[in-house]
């Protein structure tokens, strides 16, 4: 089973959930970190990295030999990563390129080859019974699915599978939670944390995924949240009080589920009644 931890905001608590939800269960359980721009599960974790791979993709390279200035790869290129200009001389823009390869394909001369562009690197460890899994988009770089998409390959269907998804509701966020079986998204009781989870639970549905809700800070702002999951038919799984130990916590990087009492036992009942709602 693959579950997508979500939020329509940053700051909620998402990354909270997801560690302490892997740490709870312990063991046959995989931890995906896919905030490329920002990873930090591992902050918490704390995994002993084994494997660190360069993820590429591929861009065009253009022979002006071959090149007879046609423009019929500047036509097939919604992005303008390539383009002709005024009939004597072709640019390539690598950071623009999508990776589809029509240019290569149209070209009549095959002046077109593909070269290769670094996007990140992505890490692999493990702490106990938790396989970790997490990329590292490269600074600079724009698009971040790709190596989100990279990152979710490690998945093992013979394994409880956990992904830390961006916050917000754009391409990366949808990268991260298309395919799962659940998504959990998490929010606060503010005017912010309602209109943001108004939104991902919008995205949520145009998937067509089941999804549940975590309520952090529970115990500040108003019922607001809990009225428009109701509207929605969105279950509430769990509600995270707003708490100095838990806040201490996690400000030294540690685990809810090891320092405090009762939050394992909480954060497996979590667990479990997501699989009653997949199954």
């Amino acid at each position: 089973m693959i579950i997508s931890i979500a939020s329509g905001k940053g700051g909620t608590g998402k990354t909270t959930v997801a560690t302490n939800l892997a740490m709870a269960i312990g063991s046959d359980v995989q931890l995906l970190d896919c905030d490329v721009e920002e990873p930090n599960s591992h902050l918490f974790i704390n995994p002993v990295f084994e494997k660190t791979i360069t993820v590429t993709t591929p861009v065009p390279e253009v022979d002006e030999k071959k090149c007879n200035l046609c423009g019929k790869c500047d036509e097939i290129c919604q992005f303008k990563a390539i383009i002709v200009i005024a009939d004597t001389t072709v640019m390539t823009f690598p950071e623009l390129c999508h990776s589809c390869g029509g240019c290569e394909k149209v070209c009549p001369e095959n002046a077109i080859k593909e070269t290769s562009r670094e996007l990140g690197i992505i890490q692999k460890g493990y702490r106990n019974g938790i396989e970790f899994v997490h990329g590292k988009l490269r600074v600079g770089e724009a698009m971040s699915p790709p190596l989100i998409v990279k990152v979710r390959s490690f998945t093992k269907p013979d394994k409880f599978t956990i992904i830390d998804a961006p916050p917000g509701t754009s391409c990366p966020v949808i990268a991260s939670m298309k395919d799962t079986d659940f998504i959990l998204l998490v929010t606060e009781p503010t005017p912010f944390g309602l209109h943001d989870l108004k939104l991902a639970v919008g995205a949520v549905k145009m998937l067509n995924i089941p999804c549940g809700l975590v309520i952090n800070r529970s115990d500040v702002g108003d019922n607001k949240v809990k009225d428009f999951a109701k509207k929605e038919g969105v279950p509430v799984l769990l509600e995270i009080p707003f708490d100095r130990n838990i806040a201490e916590a996690y400000s030294r990087g540690d685990m809810i589920v090891e320092k405090l009492p009762g939050f394992k036992e909480t954060f497996l009942t979590l667990y479990n009644n997501i699989k009653k709602i997949v199954s």
